[in-house]
């Protein structure tokens, strides 16, 4: 059996414009200045508080704790105003439940979002029944810390070695490389490709067509290696 750990936001929906809003507002209401879109790209994926130590570095852990909190009331008020977007990446349905149909083969989720987040939008694209393990800031440390991938596979019984993570950030790759899995990168998301193999990616895929004969290559008993593909020239 095989594990398949995803990433949520920038790997399997396109929420960094919703990020990026819902933390200006936040740090607005608190009287803050709000930081750049590429400073809050640069956290996501990491857990609410640490992503407020990075944005923060000099701050105190009573302001961290209610940013976060500021943060995710905004950015529910954002979405029962129907300000938010929870669209996925083109493809990303049919992979999942391409995958899901295998029997060999199970999903979960590992992400810095809350339960209640990833659930509202696994459950708005009719994906929940996909994924057994899942596992969120409000169940582990944050990324880089391995506990997210090592508690999914002891709840199914799947070996890390036995596991890959997909991910496009950074956290996610070192996540993977400390909890023994394997990791696959999405150059859809917040990071450059060369950054995510420096990180420890295996592989890098372009799209989700690469990420799909990447995953199934590699359940077949094969290499992580996108140029294995009939369809891609080598260069």
């Amino acid at each position: 059996m095989h594990l398949i750990l995803f990433d949520c936001d920038g790997t399997l929906s396109d929420t960094c414009g919703t990020i990026c809003e819902t933390m200006r507002r936040a740090f607005v209401t608190a009287g803050l200045k709000p930081p750049s879109d590429a400073a809050t790209m640069s956290i996501i994926g990491l857990s609410l508080v640490e992503a407020m130590e990075q944005l923060l570095p000099h701050g105190t852990a009573e302001l961290y704790a209610d940013l976060a909190k500021t943060y995710r009331e905004t950015m529910w008020a954002m979405r029962d105003n129907g300000e938010v977007s929870d669209r996925l990446f083109p493809g990303i349905a049919d992979l999942v439940a391409d995958l899901a149909a295998r029997e060999d083969v199970l999903l979960g989720i590992v992400t810095g979002k809350s339960r209640r987040g990833v659930e509202a939008i696994l459950s708005s694209h009719g994906l929940r029944a996909h994924f057994l393990p899942i596992r969120t800031a409000d169940d582990c440390p944050s990324k880089p810390h391995p506990a997210m991938v090592q508690e999914c596979c002891a709840e199914v019984g799947v070996a890390p070695s036995s596991t890959v993570v997909v991910g496009d950030a950074l956290f996610d790759m070192r996540m993977a490389v400390s909890a023994g899995a394997r990791a696959v990168g999405v150059a859809w998301g917040v990071t450059p490709p060369a950054m995510l193999r420096e990180a420890g990616a295996d592989a890098v895929a372009g799209d989700t067509a690469e990420l799909g004969f990447l995953l199934s290559q590699w359940i077949d008993g094969g290499h992580l290696d996108v140029c294995a593909r009939e369809d891609v020239a080598p260069a």
